[in-house]
């Protein structure tokens, strides 16, 4: 099951360079929102089927850690540190998969974010997460009247009908012609869900007849990179079987217990750690977990899919780049662990199951990639 989950997983975020700083870092320094939009399917895709799933009992578990301002300001920091570093915590692995050495380095820097932080955890139980979180962890899903099922799709129809909207008024803004013949008839504020929505169908009917056609020529397509919204329906393919079968999907915490595991193998004494011992590890002792499993097949996966589109090679980082690999990785790290979670935990996974830490972290990560974006391109300005 790992092994097929972190396949999977691998293949589709290669193949459609799903990566969440591409997803926000783009849209704010360039308006491009392909990816952004990836990223909204998947999510919205699987909040609907893991609803379903919960309500009719058939999953094992929700992560829901204690809510606070920890999520914020856990969020900020990973949010800073992966735009620095260049990717995300599911585009750093997919990217190791395809060779960039420089990504291995992050990865390293990652781990050491998540010792530090071990190092540091009871200290930080009393100067931090317990100032600063404010409630246990809970899901809308199980705390809702409504039925999870129908409260998913409820909340998946609002955030179409908002985007709808978002793309119907900047249309109409940027066409004088239909804006002129509109605005004769009705208000341009009660248009912009119709004009939205109306691009929304003709967008999705064109992307369905570019799916069907690529079918025609299945081997050529399969080495083309994909369409985000294609590898959104993958990925949400093996979320819904990991949520029936394991857990959620989360790439910060295996990783974390990675470095606490291959700590153990070169003479630490991990388990000793409170962190590692009682909290990652629950006391069960340091070894090789499911999901510590399928995050190293994610990059196998990847690599696989790379190899078979030509895009593999060992790529060494220029000198310049490593600070963004020791410096973002480190922040990816510590800023995942003082959240708790990373992109993946929060931003896909959290908010799909409706956790309300996850809703706080996820905005501390967009404020963090925001910031750093606009520090980027400080010296030539941001789109938004």
């Amino acid at each position: 099951m790992a092994a097929v989950v972190g396949l999977g997983l691998g293949v589709f975020l290669q193949k459609g360079r799903f990566c969440f700083v591409n997803a926000f870092r783009d849209f704010f320094a360039y308006k491009d929102s392909r990816v952004t939009k990836g990223v909204l399917a998947a999510t919205l895709l699987t909040m609907v089927f893991w609803g379903i799933a919960y309500q009719l009992g058939y999953y094992q578990g929700l992560w829901t850690p204690a809510w606070g301002l920890t999520g914020l300001v856990g969020g900020f920091i990973f949010g800073i540190g992966m735009t620095y570093a260049g990717g995300c915590a599911s585009g750093t692995l997919y990217r190791a998969g395809e060779g960039y050495l420089q990504f291995w380095l992050t990865l390293v820097f990652m781990g050491v974010g998540y010792a530090v932080f071990t190092a540091a955890f009871p200290t930080l139980q009393s100067t931090y997460f317990g100032p600063l979180q404010f409630g246990e962890g809970v899901s809308l899903f199980t705390v809702s009247p409504i039925p999870a099922g129908l409260l998913a799709l409820l909340v998946a129809a609002g955030v179409t009908v908002v985007y709808a909207t978002l793309v119907g008024r900047g249309a109409t803004k940027g066409d004088p012609g239909e804006r002129a013949t509109v605005a004769s008839a009705q208000p341009s504020v009660l248009l912009a869900p119709a004009v939205g929505a109306r691009q929304f169908v003709r967008g999705t009917r064109q992307y369905f007849a570019g799916l069907v056609e690529s079918w025609r020529t299945p081997l050529a397509s399969s080495k083309r990179p994909w369409d985000p919204r294609t590898a959104a329906l993958g990925i949400t393919a093996v979320a819904v079987l990991w949520f029936t079968q394991v857990s959620i999907v989360g790439v910060t915490g295996p990783e974390a217990r990675w470095t606490g595991y291959l700590l153990s193998q070169v003479g630490v004494e991990a388990g000793s750690f409170e962190y590692w011992g009682a909290i990652l590890f629950r006391g069960n002792g340091v070894g090789v977990t499911t999901d510590m499993v399928m995050i190293g097949f994610v990059i196998v996966g990847a690599g696989i899919a790379a190899a078979w589109s030509g895009d593999f090679s060992i790529r060494v980082p220029k000198r310049r780049r490593l600070p963004n690999a020791v410096v973002g990785g480190f922040m990816m790290g510590a800023g995942s662990r003082l959240a708790p979670g990373c992109n993946i935990g929060n931003i896909y996974s959290g908010i799909a199951e409706l956790s309300v830490h996850s809703f706080i972290a996820a905005a501390g990560i967009v404020l963090g990639v925001y910031v750093m974006t606009h520090w980027i391109y400080r010296e030539v300005g941001c789109a938004i």
